[in-house]
């Protein structure tokens, strides 16, 4: 018996949701035709591809490298539809575009009003969500574009990607801390700076440029959003980098302090990432265009 994409796209759901009936709800199917569509793909390979435990479901060893073949197959599909079905390379329905989010509410709202003036014939689903993520998603097919601060892997799928600009870092500190000229990160005592959690770009950059020691006990605080940090910076709490970027919206406590970064200064390339031999690249090459003339704007009005 043949196996179709459908059930493929039930597989890899199940093993998702770790739950049939989640995984239906998912495909907006019934329960039943998702559960028959798994058997029926059981028997074409012959064995389980799921454990069935009592309150979850995980892959079985088979089933977890037949999971890995399915979503590339899978993934190789819908851009083979997304071509077909796009006009001169612009694809149908919304490009779904995906932003860390140590920069979606910084600059969103200042591109989103160039999109609809610009590319007005495109529509966009955005998500926000860190770069481990974001590249899992561009991996499986959920995400079409990415906007990240690091440089994509080499290894395993390829993607392509345009750097945007550069988005130098600032020190924040409380208002008392005040100072005559750029600072040097050596000069900051190391125990005082606050980082995003885990799974953050930024905290590792912020580790890299200021040389800090990655056990280091006293940077067990973590927080997940930048406005979190700095209102504890306006406390007294500490010291954090904030990325240029972010600093109309986040420097506008009058209780921060921002400090230029004497040479070598720190800073992050913000690039934009797809798949390679995606049909729409020639879009996302003009969105690049629009972000970076916007930021352009921006600067030189600041």
């Amino acid at each position: 018996m043949a196996i179709s994409l459908r059930q493929m796209r039930y597989a890899i759901a199940v093993a998702e949701a770790a739950h049939f009936g989640r995984a239906a709800e998912r495909c907006h199917v019934s329960q039943p035709a998702l559960s028959q569509q798994i058997q029926l793909l059981e028997q074409s390979c012959g064995t389980p591809l799921f454990d069935r435990l009592s309150r979850s479901v995980r892959p079985t060893p088979f089933g977890r490298e037949f999971l890995e073949r399915a979503r590339a197959v899978v993934a190789a599909a819908e851009g083979l539809e997304a071509f077909a079905e796009g006009r001169g390379g612009v694809p149908n329905g919304p490009i779904r575009f995906g932003l860390i989010p140590t920069v979606a509410p910084y600059l969103l709202p200042d591109v989103f009003p160039a999109f609809r003036s610009k590319l007005a014939q495109l529509s966009f689903s955005i998500s926000e969500n860190k770069t481990d993520a974001l590249l899992t998603g561009l991996e499986e097919g959920d995400v079409d574009l990415a906007l990240l601060a690091t440089e994509p892997p080499a290894d395993g799928v390829r993607f392509e990607s345009v750097e945007l600009f550069e988005d130098e870092f600032v020190l924040a500190t409380g208002r008392d801390e005040r100072s005559h000229g750029p600072l040097t990160l050596q000069a900051v005592d190391p125990a005082r700076f606050l980082l995003l959690d885990e799974g953050h770009c930024l905290r590792d950059q912020a580790i890299d440029a200021c040389q800090l020691e990655a056990n280091r006990g006293a940077r067990t605080f973590a927080a997940t959003s930048l406005s979190t940090i700095v209102e504890f910076v306006a406390n007294g709490q500490g010291v954090t980098l904030l990325p240029r970027l972010s600093l109309r919206k986040e420097a506008a406590d009058q209780r921060v302090t921002i400090h230029p970064l004497a040479d070598p200064q720190a800073g992050r390339m913000l690039r934009l990432v797809w798949r390679e031999g995606s049909p729409f690249a020639e879009t996302f090459a003009a969105i690049a265009t629009v972000i970076r003339d916007v930021q352009r704007q921006t600067v030189s009005s600041a």
